[in-house]
């Protein structure tokens, strides 16, 4: 349990850097795992890869949330959840359906 308030604090730390409401921070964190999955794997960005790893990080961090409060917040998890994969879905299917944009 000392990891989870250890990474609870740490997740706190990183939002109250952040100008507007936590949902922006999953958006950025998204984004960013999405890339660097990308660039570290040496994937292309329309590759599963990086997409799968945003999700297993979302995962993971939402069930860290869950561990940290003691029950699930079924309204933020699904929020946050959203935030943070909205883009990296996006732009990675636009990438495959438009090769001129291919990354």
């Amino acid at each position: 349990m000392k990891f989870v308030h250890q990474y609870e604090r740490a997740i706190n730390w990183i939002v109250a850097q952040c100008p507007a409401p936590d949902k922006f921070a999953h958006t950025y964190a998204g984004l960013t795992i999405w890339l660097l999955t990308a660039i570290v794997m040496k994937k292309k960005l329309s590759s599963n890869w990086p997409l799968a790893m945003v999700v297993i990080f979302e995962v993971g961090n939402e069930y860290i949330d869950r561990l940290a409060h003691g029950s699930w917040n079924w309204h933020d998890t699904i929020w946050d959840a959203v935030a943070t994969l909205f883009w990296p879905f996006v732009l990675c299917f636009a990438m495959r359906l438009r090769p001129a944009i291919r990354g």
